[in-house]
Formats: C-alpha cells, sequence, structure tokens
C-alpha cells in the first residue's frame, strides 16, 4: 500500500502542476498580448522575407546587409500600396454621408417593422407619453473611459509596431546564429530532433506566409475585376479589403460580403445584385480553400476542419481580430511541436487527423 500511495502522489502533483503552468501561460498570452503577437507577426515576417535575404547571400552579399536591403524594399512596398489606397481610402471617406444616409434610412425601415410586429403580436396597453431619452452621468463617465482606453490602446499599439521592423531585420540578420544557439539550449541526445522540428517549422511557416500571400493577391484580382464588372464604387478599395478576409476560414466569406454590401446600399435597389455577391463570393473561397491553398501550400499546413475551427475560436477570442490571422500559423506550429515530442504525438496525429 505504501509503494501505491508514493506512485500515484507524484502523478497527481504532476498533474497539478500542468495545469498551473497552462493557466499561467494562458494568462501570459493574455495580459502580453500586444507584445506577443508582435513578436509572432514579426517572426511571420521574417520567414516570409528570409527567402530574398538567402538569394542575395548567394551572391555574395552579406546576411544583414540583404536583410537591411530586403526590409527596405518590403517598407516600400508596402508605403507604395498605402500612397494609392490613400486618395481611394479618402474619397470614400467624403462619400461616407451618403453611405450613412442609406444605412440610417434601412435601420428605421427595419425598426418600424419591428414596431409594427410588436403591435400586433403584444397586449394591447395604455400607451404613455413619450419621454426623450437621457444620458446619465454614469453613462457619460464610461463612455469617456472607454474613449481614454480606446487611446491608450492604440497609442500602446503603435509603440509596439514601431519596433517590428526592428524586430524583422534583427530576426533576417541573426537567423543562422539564433538558429545554432536554440539549438544548443538542447542536451546533445535531443538536439536532432529539435533541428528536425525547427526546420519543420520552416517549412511550414514559409509555406502559409507565401502561400497564403499569393492566394490573397489573387483573391483580391478576382474580386476586383467582379466588381468592376458589377459597376460597383470603389471597386479596387473593396476588393482589396474583401481579397484579405476571404483568407480567414469559414468566417472569412462572410466578412468579405460587408465591403460590397455596403457600398452597394446606394447603387443596387433590389436584392439580385446582392445575391449575386454574395454567390460569386462564397465560390471564391471555396475554390481558394479546395484547389488553391492545397496547389499553393500543399500537405505542409495540414489541420482538420475541426482544429482549425477551435483554433480559429480560442486565439480569435484570446487576441480578437490578430488572433484570427495568427490562429493557422500558431496551430500548425504546434502540431510540428507536437510530432517530435513522443508524449504529445497523440495531440499531433488528432490536429491533422
Amino acid at each position: 500500500m505504501t509503494t501505491t500511495n508514493v506512485q500515484i502522489v507524484p502523478t497527481r502533483s504532476t498533474l497539478a502542476q500542468r495545469i498551473i503552468a497552462l493557466g499561467v501561460l494562458f494568462a501570459f498570452l493574455y495580459w502580453a498580448s500586444s507584445i506577443v503577437m508582435t513578436v509572432m507577426l514579426a517572426v511571420l515576417l521574417a520567414y516570409f522575407l528570409d527567402p530574398g535575404v538567402v538569394l542575395l547571400e548567394r551572391i555574395h552579399v552579406p546576411r544583414a546587409l540583404g536583410a537591411l536591403v530586403v526590409l527596405l524594399v518590403a517598407i516600400a512596398a508596402v508605403g507604395a500600396v498605402g500612397y494609392l489606397l490613400v486618395n481611394r481610402t479618402q474619397s470614400f471617406a467624403d462619400a461616407w454621408p451618403r453611405y450613412s444616409a442609406v444605412l440610417r434610412r434601412a435601420a428605421e425601415s427595419v425598426d418600424r417593422r419591428i414596431a409594427t410586429i410588436e403591435r400586433e403580436f403584444s397586449i394591447v396597453v395604455p400607451e404613455q407619453a413619450p419621454q426623450q431619452p437621457s444620458v446619465s452621468a454614469n453613462e457619460i463617465q464610461e463612455i469617456r473611459g472607454w474613449l481614454l482606453h480606446g487611446i491608450g490602446s492604440i497609442t500602446s499599439g503603435l509603440l509596439l509596431w514601431a519596433f517590428l521592423p526592428f524586430l524583422v531585420f534583427f530576426m533576417l540578420a541573426a537567423k543562422p546564429r539564433l538558429w545554432r544557439a536554440t539549438i544548443e539550449l538542447f542536451p546533445d541526445t535531443s538536439r536532432a530532433d529539435v533541428r528536425s522540428a525547427l526546420d519543420d517549422v520552416n517549412v511550414v511557416l514559409r509555406s502559409y506566409v507565401a502561400g497564403s500571400s499569393l492566394v490573397a493577391g489573387i483573391l483580391a484580382g478576382a474580386c476586383w475585376m467582379f466588381f468592376a464588372i458589377m459597376h460597383l464604387d470603389y471597386a479596387f478599395l473593396a476588393a482589396l479589403v474583401s481579397g484579405l478576409v476571404n483568407m480567414i476560414p469559414y468566417i472569412g466569406v462572410i466578412l468579405s460580403w460587408i465591403p460590397p454590401f455596403l457600398i452597394g446600399l446606394d447603387k443596387w435597389h433590389s436584392i439580385g445584385p446582392f445575391l449575386i455577391v454574395a454567390g460569386v463570393l462564397s465560390a471564391f473561397h471555396i475554390l481558394a480553400a479546395n484547389v488553391l491553398m492545397p496547389a499553393i501550400v500543399g500537405r505542409s499546413v495540414h489541420l482538420n476542419p475541426l482544429a482549425v475551427t477551435i483554433s480559429l475560436l480560442f486565439w480569435g477570442w484570446l487576441w480578437g481580430a490578430f488572433g484570427l490571422i495568427l490562429a493557422i500559423p500558431v496551430t500548425a506550429t504546434l502540431k510540428v511541436i507536437c510530432d517530435h515530442v513522443p508524449d504529445w504525438q497523440p495531440w499531433g496525429r488528432w490536429l491533422g487527423a
């Protein structure tokens, strides 16, 4: 009996320690979300830009200089795209009162219909004199506090994002040294497995980022042509947003409807064009998920639909919109780690079942 008790106690203790460690990890990911998301985004960008640095290395350009050149080219490309979008975004902002008036009329129409239904199905009660809505002092304080909190969050977010180019540069320039230093953290007997796991993570992240970027570009171009055929105003701006959000599994197709629906409210006065837009964008989503992504990304990122859905729900809840963007690469990386740790291999098989 004594031996049995000695064996049980460590098992329970180990389980409790794992639960506590998992809780601490999730708490850290939540409270330090800005830092963690910035670092993860820098990692993805570094994997995306690394082939350019490797190409420059092959023509005898020092890695640090190559990393700087590739990063500057990437920043210039993003700046050029942003410059092209400024005029279209400003034009859309100037025209926003027209769209907001359409939305307001639609909302008033819905309110009138709801009021009619309520009058038909509710119990008749004596009418009361209408009262003007009032805003209490507590509500004003809550709104002021919410605005101040939002401004503080934006400020801290911009401060962290200012470090993003530096993080990407250091990751690109020091990648070989960081690679070796990471492997040397483990004992000699495990270094071969660690090197294999890092190589697999490299393949997964690079394939996912490069493939997803290419598919997003194809989707944006297809949406642009489709919106132009539909004579939709601000076709390029709507196509860019729809093409990018359409890359989010499952819910992305619904989000891609919002820009054309919003712009089309002022132009289309029947339900037909809206149904056509929804159908075509849904077809684009199905084509991208079932044909383009497997063909371009390949089988390197292999997660079953249930794992993808759970990861989107969890990381979206934890980190919001950026969680939806990072959910797939984070989960795919976890699967690679599980595949290389014997005790965790059943979880890896489940994620890829």
